[in-house]
């Protein structure tokens, strides 16, 4: 695998193609050597978005082990997906991600493309949710970091991963506030809407 400015020396990447390799052997051998308690590559592969080289590239740069990691949020800054929090008094800095595991960061972008895509998942909610107010790019780098930090609290865990649903935010939210937002925005776009529930005559 070779990652063009990486600045990495060959001996470094014959080391991590050697552990992708690793990894690919074992998560192709097939579902029945997917267990949980082997390191978790079964779990990745639950995660909308992750698709096989993705969970091999993800297992062989994290490891086995996420527990090196205290929080959620030391690994996601230590893979580069989180979006930069430098602060003076109220001024914020431009959100930009800081440099982080080139090999991770790439299979976590391929995979939020992916997941982006999914259909009636929470990942595509949030997709959705965030490309309208922050645009596709950083809404991508929000679903990598909403990736990277369930993997870690699968692998901490040894949990399966649980999905909350492409409705997610409009029942966190409550039905009526989406609806008095949906319709504002639609005002604001010049129409006058008129709602009637379904069923209704």
């Amino acid at each position: 695998m070779v990652v063009e400015g990486s600045g990495a020396d060959p001996e470094e990447l014959g080391d991590r193609g050697d552990r992708v390799v690793g990894v690919g052997e074992h998560v192709a051998g097939g579902p029945d050597d997917l267990g949980c308690g082997d390191g978790g590559p079964a779990l990745l592969l639950a995660v909308p978005g992750i698709e096989t080289r993705a969970a091999q590239v993800v297992l062989a740069e994290i490891g086995p082990d996420a527990s090196r990691f205290p929080t959620a949020a030391d690994l996601a800054s230590w893979a580069g997906v989180c979006p930069g929090n430098h602060q003076s008094g109220t001024r914020r800095g431009s959100g930009t991600t800081r440099h982080g595991d080139p090999w991770l960061k790439a299979a976590l972008g391929q995979a939020a493309v992916s997941a982006s895509r999914t259909k009636d998942t929470y990942l595509a909610a949030r997709y959705r949710r965030l490309v309208a107010r922050r645009g596709k790019e950083r809404a991508l780098v929000a679903l990598e970091h909403s990736i990277l930090i369930a993997v870690w609290h699968m692998f901490t865990r040894d949990a399966e991963y649980t999905d909350f649903g492409g409705h997610y935010f409009i029942e966190r939210t409550g039905r009526a506030r989406q609806t008095r937002h949906l319709v504002s925005q639609l005002n604001q776009l010049g129409y006058h809407v008129t709602l009637q529930a379904e069923g209704a005559v």
